[in-house]
């Protein structure tokens, strides 16, 4: 049995029976109860033997490593298993062993007794309790919570209270199908989305553990679940220190809590809403492992995604790794494989897109089409990352709120501190992509936004930041606090200008130059001029403003052209009602000089603080077919 008055948690296995020494902390009485054990529990349905020898054992020495008192002690006869019954003078009594899938119980409706699970040498950091107190019991009156293996999870019972009635919008609770979601298996099948060479590739035997951090805020319980079920099922189980789930206040805390019952999952919740980036924080602090492992709480982990990444943090600790975010279809729940060409960027409105990579890039990765691909930014939501580096490098912007820029900033911060961003082909994880959030935004998500740009632009874009300001003029109206820690921040890391992550990270950026006179939105009521998504020989329209750049983002060159990009909008044929086309730009090209303002369009606010040309830039027409037809091209 032991010496258990040396071992930390006091925890041997109990074999073939248990049964409870209920004790009485006022009178220090002990009386054998038996307690019944749920099936599959180990020593569910055969021959139970009680405990005896109760005794006031160990002379009621402390526990080491805690507040605990050891009251009683029953040992089976065969000598099998040890139950320790440890008095608290404001939490009952605590019942500790090893081997035991962890379990709450409330006995009698009054008494909790605990199983703890996972006891390697000592009581776990946050099961020890501070005297006269419960904090960090996470109990639960008056019922009965196993630690099971996730196959024994009981998915319709924790999903079933929260699914959509009859009648209801299946998209108002999550911007996405809850109906769809709450259908699926939590343990569905998705195909393989990997490269054939992935499947083939054996991974190092020697990889670090890690602990996943999810965080999330009213996620639908059937995303949720599906999320830790695929960390845990798609995972060696040994490479899965734990899961941290940290619910920042979602307005039922049983979402997150009746998930601490399956096997290495913690669960963490904030006392008010804190937003992404302190929540991921709090998990981060939190975890045990030395890698950390960050994930949004709609996603689905494919096969061997964990591997790849663990490889490349542990062959380089600046490394920061994504993998490639396959699209879990918003109203169907369809998981569809994206494409192995795309890496991360951004216009100068500091809004992330996906950009693909060059000819020359795509030719260059033939031989080699799972090598890392280096990218300028990362999505943000995915990604795995030495703990001590995170640590070292500043974590988050704890002055960030709620969503939106941490991206941004981490990427430039990643970068221009000395580390590296990656996205490995190998790792796959399926993502709900939705075209709306579905929780608010104090002061309006616009507004936080604009804030957490304009901290990450401030502090890490030098004068490029003037580019922003330009192509989102409102921002320059949204106080964005103090910075002087990040300032400070990026002198003690000694990190590089902004100018050298544009001519070494991004150079595909294109950098407004003084051929350009204006750049921002060509507005006419409500209305923008909008790429529609085509590249070139495609047709542009008209689309409703949405103040983002991105397929609304143009300028207007010293030579008079229009340009997106490196595209020049271009008049088909000199006919009345022609199409607009974006094709190369050309010099000398009368098809593609146009003059500002001929038609009379009133001056709209999104131009007007980019040109400074008095009446603005809101309208452009062909120079040389100025006409009734003109406006036509608004």
């Amino acid at each position: 049995m032991g010496d258990s008055r040396v071992v930390n948690s006091v925890c041997l296995q109990v074999l073939t029976h248990v049964y409870l020494d209920r004790c009485s902390q006022e009178r220090g009485v002990g009386t054998r109860t038996p307690l019944a054990l749920p099936a599959g529990f180990p020593g569910s349905g055969a021959h139970r033997t009680p405990l005896v020898g109760v005794t006031e054992g160990l002379g009621g020495s402390a526990v080491p490593g805690g507040p605990f008192r050891v009251r009683h002690v029953g040992v089976s006869p065969q000598g099998q298993g040890l139950c320790l019954c440890l008095a608290i003078s404001a939490c009952d009594y605590q019942l500790i062993c090893k081997g035991v899938s962890s379990v709450a119980i409330t006995f009698a409706a009054v008494i909790p007794v605990t199983f703890y699970s996972h006891c390697s040498g000592g009581l776990l950091e946050d099961h020890r309790l501070e005297p006269h107190t419960c904090s960090g019991l996470g109990l639960w009156a008056a019922s009965s919570v196993w630690k099971v293996r996730w196959p024994d999870f009981n998915q319709e019972a924790y999903v079933g209270g929260t699914m959509v009635r009859s009648g209801q919008d299946p998209y108002a609770r999550n911007k996405f199908n809850q109906v769809e979601s709450d259908k699926l298996r939590m343990d569905r099948g998705i195909p393989d989305t990997r490269h054939d060479q992935c499947q083939r590739k054996q991974w190092r035997v020697d990889l670090p553990a890690t602990s996943v951090v999810i965080t999330f805020h009213n996620e639908a319980r059937s995303a949720l679940l599906r999320t830790v079920v695929s960390v845990l099922k798609k995972s060696p189980p040994h490479l899965i220190k734990e899961i941290i789930l940290v619910d920042d206040y979602s307005n039922d805390p049983e979402d997150g809590a009746l998930l601490g019952k399956i096997e290495k999952v913690r669960v963490l919740r904030n006392d008010r809403r804190e937003g992404l980036m302190r929540s991921r924080v709090r998990g981060a602090d939190a975890a045990q492992a030395k890698v950390l492992t960050f994930l949004d709480s709609h996603c689905e982990c494919n096969e061997h995604w964990l591997e790849p990444l663990l490889e490349r943090v542990a062959e380089d600790r600046t490394r920061v790794v994504s993998p490639i975010i396959d699209v879990i279809n918003m109203d169907n729940f369809q998981y569809v494989g994206a494409s192995a060409d795309l890496k991360g960027g951004f216009d100068w409105n500091l809004v992330f897109k996906w950009d693909y990579m060059t000819p020359e890039q795509r030719r260059s990765r033939q031989g080699n089409p799972v090598a890392p691909i280096k990218t300028p930014m990362i999505a943000g939501g995915l990604f795995v990352m030495d703990k001590f580096y995170f640590e070292e490098l500043g974590k988050y912007d704890m002055m960030m709120d709620v969503w939106g820029g941490e991206n941004l900033e981490i990427s430039f911060r990643v970068w221009q501190c000395g580390g590296s961003l990656e996205i490995i082909p190998c790792s796959r994880v399926g993502h709900v992509f939705r075209k709306q959030h579905p929780y608010t935004f104090p002061g309006g998500s616009g507004t936080v936004f604009a804030r957490n740009t304009r901290r990450a632009a401030e502090v890490w874009m030098d004068e490029y930041k003037n580019f922003y300001y330009a192509a989102v003029p409102s921002a320059r109206n949204v106080p964005y606090g103090n910075i002087q820690s990040r300032l400070e921040l990026r002198k003690k890391l000694n990190c590089k200008p902004f100018k050298w992550y544009l001519e070494n990270v991004y150079p595909e950026l294109r950098v407004p130059d003084h051929q350009d006179i204006a750049f921002g939105a060509l507005q006419q009521g409500t209305n923008c001029l909008d790429t529609l998504g085509h590249f070139a020989d495609g047709v542009v329209g008209v689309y409703e403003c949405h103040n983002a750049g991105g397929n609304q983002e143009w300028a207007l060159t010293k030579e008079k052209s229009v340009k997106h990009i490196d595209l020049c909008l271009t008049v088909v044929d000199r006919s009345p009602g022609s199409l607009i086309k974006l094709q190369g730009c050309r010099e000398n090209d009368s098809r593609q000089v146009w003059s500002s303002g001929t038609c009379g369009c009133p001056c709209s606010a999104q131009t007007r603080a980019v040109s400074g040309c008095g009446e603005g830039l809101s309208k452009v027409t062909p120079r040389d077919t100025c006409g009734a037809h003109e406006c036509s091209y608004c």
